[in-house]
């Protein structure tokens, strides 16, 4: 019992960051409308655009593990924004605010002791929770030091 809390709680600590990166809300604080819409020379996409793709794949993960009546989106076209900067400050406040909400409840999913973290989830073909867990972990790790060296090039204080 004592490990498997161990664990959970070592996950939520790797989706949250903060042992090797600083924590999510620090590395995305204070961005701007124009600084998420600017682009940087030889770079494929804007701040504004990896948060995006940062919001929806990751709810896709979580209601991957969650809705048993889950329908894949397609990839790339429905996990890349096609607009380079948000609307305006609410979109960009919006899209932070539901970043942390879904890593909020996907730190809940992993928390609850009613979840297998090791069960094959139901509707998948040999994922687990734990394994969903990782993978956000990993991809909000890749992209986050993208929009970090992004806010950097853009002249940021990260």
């Amino acid at each position: 019992m004592k490990e498997d809390q161990e664990l959970r709680d070592h996950l939520e600590k790797l989706m949250r960051m903060g042992q090797a990166f600083r924590p999510v809300g620090e590395l995305l604080q204070g961005i701007s409308v124009q600084e998420a819409g600017e682009r940087v020379e030889g770079l494929p996409y804007t701040i504004w655009q990896l948060l995006e793709h940062l919001r929806f794949a990751q709810h896709d993960i979580q209601d991957f593990c969650r809705n048993p009546d889950y329908q894949e989106p397609a990839w790339p076209d429905d996990y890349w924004p096609s607009a380079e900067a948000p609307a305006d400050q609410a979109a960009l406040d919006q899209t932070l605010q539901t970043i942390n909400q879904d890593l909020d409840a996907m730190v809940q999913l992993v928390q609850d002791t009613e979840n297998d973290l090791f069960a094959p989830i139901p509707h998948g073909n040999g994922q687990t929770l734990l394994r969903e867990a990782t993978l956000i972990a990993e991809h909000n790790a890749y992209h986050l030091g993208q929009i970090v060296v992004l806010r950097r090039l853009l002249g940021g204080n990260l």
